[in-house]
């Protein structure tokens, strides 16, 4: 309950689009993707974990939350097991990461101690990002961009360069990375915003100021159609600007969906309708991921 595995495509996709660039680009390493996988993941629980735990001891997570049950609020597990488990679940993404670092060298060895700094500082440290409005910038970047490069660029090292590079080699983090990063950041960074809206109302009572708290109901909304329409803008520029072909379009098979949910977000505020459109749009983000992944690998 506590790792929340309805959030764990936020650590999948990202690895699948940019395994699918670098099986598009000729540069994939089947061991480094896994390693990036198993690492994404980790960090993904340990930040659920550190939420749990941190959320509680704040005060930010009350009886009247309409979210899914947490651990810690619940006195389902006591505060100190949970805080042991952010602890070591971040200690074996460091180990995962290790691997990652030999191959991927100086510049993967910051990305990786940064990304689990973010993970801690989202609900903790003396400035919690979240509280401060600042964990969409933070799952957009860290879950999105970061993590979709850094897998395509850990494949890269792998192929093109030697063992821990202390500069990022030439060829191993092009422009294209970047570009693809995008629809994934976008997708993450709305489940994130379907959290926030539902529980906008018991956040505010409690001081934690999540950019949903800050902009409203309809400035969220609007967030969440305009991040949409990027997840879904990037393959379609990638088809017009000529380095893909049609196969990239894909993911508008999953337009549907997108739909439907954008329907639920735009409509609803209660716990009894957000709740499932959080999952969906989690959903949403492993299929349009998956249709991508595809769609680059070979498409390019």
């Amino acid at each position: 309950m506590a790792a929340r595995p309805q959030t764990l495509p936020a650590a999948a996709a990202p690895v699948a689009v940019g395994t699918g660039l670098a099986i598009g680009r000729g540069v994939d390493h089947a061991l480094a993707a896994l390693a990036a996988f198993v690492g994404a993941a980790l960090i993904q629980i340990g930040t659920n974990f550190a939420n749990d735990y941190y959320d509680a001891v704040k005060g930010a997570d009350t009886e009247d939350r309409e979210g899914f049950t947490r651990v810690t609020q619940s006195g389902l597990i006591a505060p100190e097991s949970v805080k042991r488990a952010t602890y070591l679940t971040f200690g074996a993404a460091v180990l995962v990461g290790a691997t990652l670092v030999y191959v991927g060298g100086l510049p993967i060895l910051i990305v990786g101690l940064l990304s689990i700094a973010a993970g801690f500082a989202y609900t903790g440290g003396p400035y919690p990002l979240g509280y401060h409005g600042l964990g969409d910038l933070f799952v957009f970047v860290f879950f999105g961009v970061v993590a979709v490069t850094g897998t395509y660029y850990v494949q890269a090292a792998a192929v093109l360069a030697g063992p821990f590079p202390l500069v990022i080699p030439p060829g191993t983090l092009p422009p294209i990375a970047v570009v693809a990063s995008l629809p994934v950041a976008a997708l993450s960074t709305n489940i994130l915003v379907v959290n926030n809206v539902r529980d906008m109302e018991t956040d505010a009572e409690t001081g934690k100021r999540t950019l949903a708290v800050r902009i409203g109901y309809r400035w969220s909304r609007v967030q969440y159609v305009a991040l949409l329409a990027l997840a879904y803008l990037v393959p379609l520029a990638l088809w017009l600007a000529g380095p893909a072909s049609p196969a990239v379009l894909l993911p508008f098979l999953t337009i549907p969906l997108a739909v439907a949910v954008a329907r639920t977000v735009c409509t609803h505020t209660s716990g009894e309708a957000l709740n499932p459109a959080l999952e969906r749009t989690g959903q949403l983000l492993a299929a349009h991921a998956g249709l991508f992944a595809v769609g680059l690998a070979v498409g390019l």
